[in-house]
């Protein structure tokens, strides 16, 4: 079996309407998706009632997924565009910059050895970023998504995302100190 084609007879059991085909895949999906909402919107009621509208997404445009890439691929996809949209409409903030700014914003992370991290204290230390910060650390650092990538969902200039990413690590750091 092809790695694309993991969860294909639950995909084609949604597309038939099949209500256990439907449940299986929100039980595979639902609580990964769950966590990128909480990341981005920082809100659990955010996170929640966008998880709940982008699995309605999911069921209703699941007849344009063709199966070129991993179901779990494309419902992230969705997921993420719907709470960069939310965030827009929120009026994401972030700051304008240039080339040169950014060179001026590279933080030194040599000492983030010393600081003795636990990941409850750097998920709280995220959720404690202003959101743009938030956004653009957690697109990048957890999501993978490159500058330029980041650039074209939030419609930002790819400096302005590095710069983002930059501040929010000086910030972050900060906050775990």
């Amino acid at each position: 079996m092809e790695y694309k084609n993991i969860h294909r007879d639950i995909v084609e059991g949604c597309l038939a309407r099949n209500r256990l085909a439907q449940q299986k895949l929100y039980q595979l999906y639902s609580q990964a998706m769950h966590n990128i909402c909480l990341r981005m919107l920082n809100n659990e009621t955010d996170a929640e009632d966008l998880l709940q509208n982008s699995f309605v997404d999911v069921f209703t445009k699941l007849h344009y997924f063709r199966f070129d890439s991993l179901i779990g691929t494309w419902i992230k996809r969705i997921i993420i565009n719907n709470c960069i949209n939310f965030l827009k409409k929120k009026r994401l903030k972030t700051v304008e910059m240039d080339e040169r700014d950014v060179a001026a914003e590279i933080v030194d992370t040599s000492d983030w050895k010393e600081i003795q991290l636990s990941v409850d204290r750097v998920q709280e230390g995220i959720q404690r970023l202003p959101e743009g910060y938030r956004v653009v650390l957690t697109l990048y650092l957890l999501e993978g998504y490159d500058h330029k990538e980041i650039a074209e969902i939030l419609n930002i200039s790819s400096s302005t995302s590095k710069s983002q990413y930059s501040r929010a690590k000086k910030k972050l750091r900060e906050i775990l100190k």
